[in-house]
């Protein structure tokens, strides 16, 4: 394996343990997430150099503030955000969004395996009608019934999205390249 493969495969690994961490534990660990991000910093630094270290901060930023959006409203976890950030540091800004898209299809099709198999199919639908309504009228507000604190929401540990759509992008990473 040459230097080339190891983002992909670093980023994958990372993906991965956070998605276990995510379907057991059901949050995904600090003890992940920020040394993730310090390696990711290096990584691309030792690879391309201060141009890699910038890269690689604006990867973290990029794609973690995107996920950032999503906590602000209660819809996703700080952990989720967290490893958002850590993954966009170790692939840089060059990549952040191919991997931002490979986990946001992984997501979607997770999130209709669990519509499904919890058997809320039209209430899903109804909620997700809604939500996009009421964050037209409101922006950037906590829905008052959609949101993570409701304790009869069905819940997605989105680790597994990432793990899912960070170990497609590595595999088929030199097609996006």
């Amino acid at each position: 394996m040459g230097w080339a493969e190891v983002v992909p495969a670093l980023a994958a690994a990372i993906a991965v343990s956070a998605g276990i961490s995510d379907v057991r534990e059901r949050r995904i660990p600090n003890r992940l997430t920020y040394p993730a991000m310090l390696g990711g910093l290096v990584l691309q630094t030792v690879l391309h150099g201060w141009r890699g270290l910038l890269l690689s901060a604006a990867g973290g930023l990029f794609f973690g503030g995107v996920f950032l959006l999503f906590y602000l409203v209660n819809a996703m976890g700080a952990g989720d955000v967290k490893l958002a950030a850590a993954l966009g540091c170790v692939v840089g800004s060059t990549y952040a969004l191919q991997l931002m898209f490979a986990t946001a299809v992984a997501g979607g099709a997770l999130a209709i395996v669990f519509m499904v198999r919890s058997g809320r199919v039209v209430q899903t639908v109804k909620n997700t009608f809604g939500v996009a309504a009421f964050h037209a009228r409101h922006g950037l507000q906590t829905h008052p019934i959609v949101n993570l604190d409701n304790p009869t929401s069905v819940r997605m540990p989105y680790g597994l999205a990432f793990a899912a759509g960070t170990v497609y992008w590595a595999v088929f990473w030199n097609f996006w390249r």
